[in-house]
């Protein structure tokens, strides 16, 4: 069976308002896409005045760089290679979960990220800086899986693979929107599906030794292609 994500669940009560405006931002861009929501949609959906949600975040920008700046957080708590020891398969089937976690629970980020990076320059200026930081930590967890035996690749195959990795995986949220009927009934088959293409990028590089366990990785991402571009309701 195929493995399943854990789903952010949106708590009414017992948090903080400027912790309900956020989690309640996330939900609606990921179901709307954020340029379908103003901060009037978000106040209305939380059932509180545009005037206290003014109090905590001046615009939607605001509220979108928080958002952001979760995600960051949330990338760099396992984008690294394990300390004190090289890497195994369990870990590279670790590193495939929690990018999906990422890209299911912040999906806006990646459907409208080229209008979200023009509309705020200073949230373009932190992108690039992520996105740097994103491939110097992605190189150096390839290099532990080459140390490891699992992967045979030389410094310019490590580079390529990396910026091919990167670029499917920032460009597939919007690949699904651009190719499927209804864009906003996106799920988490069609995301698996994009953490597979990079587990076949990899393929090539593979260890003899290595083969069957990657193998039985990539049965467990694997989603056909017609389930992850079809609509579901």
């Amino acid at each position: 069976m195929a493995p399943r994500i854990k789903t952010l669940r949106i708590k009414p009560l017992g948090i903080k308002t400027r912790e309900r405006i956020v989690q309640s931002s996330l939900e609606l861009f990921n179901l709307q896409g954020e340029r379908s929501v103003s901060t009037n949609h978000i106040a209305a959906h939380m059932e509180i005045s545009p005037g206290n949600l003014y109090y905590h975040f001046p615009n939607k920008q605001a509220i979108i760089a928080e958002l952001f700046s979760e995600y960051e957080a949330l990338v760099d708590s396992f984008l690294h290679p394990p300390k004190g020891r090289l890497p195994g398969v369990e870990d590279k089937r670790h590193y495939l979960m929690a990018i999906l976690d990422g890209m299911w629970r912040y999906r806006f980020l990646h459907r409208d990220l080229e209008h979200l990076l023009d509309a705020d320059p200073e949230l373009a200026d932190r992108y690039r800086r992520f996105s740097q930081h994103c491939l110097i930590k992605a190189m150096a967890i390839y290099g532990g899986f080459v140390e490891a035996g699992i992967l045979a690749m030389d410094k310019v195959q490590i580079e390529s693979l990396t910026l091919n990795a990167w670029i499917i995986l920032t460009s597939w949220v919007r690949f699904l929107c651009t190719t499927r009927e209804n864009a906003s009934h996106l799920n988490e088959d069609a995301i698996r599906r994009g953490v597979y293409q990079v587990l076949m990028l990899e393929m090539a590089y593979v260890t003899p030794q290595s083969r069957d366990a990657v193998n039985a990785l990539c049965a467990e991402f694997y989603v056909p292609l017609n389930k992850a571009l079809e609509d579901a309701g």
